[in-house]
């Protein structure tokens, strides 16, 4: 049940990230004036896709929650780094964000690294 409990708090985190992603993608940058920047700011907030990302963000924590009081927190920290890797690979899918090699050589440290660190 621990392992399903950081499986959740991975796939809420990272639905959280695509989703506010897309969504700032979708309305443009940042303006420059500051009431400019209230109003985009307001308006991205109130957004229901941003704000189905908090909530996944809350639901992550709670997920999280469970799984700490399951394992010991240096057990399953490691295993939040699978969220770069969801990140980068759905990145270039859904916005066509590059994935190169030294990126490619940065996951599969991060990878080995989940892998060495979860076994002590």
């Amino acid at each position: 049940m621990s392992y399903l409990y950081i499986s959740l708090t991975i796939v809420f985190t990272v639905y959280g990230q695509l989703v506010i992603k897309w969504q700032a993608a979708r309305s443009g940058g940042l303006p420059g004036g500051g009431a400019d920047k209230l109003l985009y700011l307001s308006h991205f907030l109130l957004n229901p896709w941003v704000i189905s990302a908090f909530v996944a963000a809350f639901l992550a924590s709670l997920a999280w929650i469970g799984a700490v009081s399951k394992l010991p927190l240096s057990h399953a920290y490691p295993f939040m780094s699978l969220a770069f890797v969801l990140v980068l690979f759905l990145s270039g899918l859904l916005f066509q964000e590059p994935i190169t090699w030294p990126k490619m050589v940065g996951m599969a440290l991060i990878v080995g690294g989940i892998v060495v660190g979860s076994q002590g």
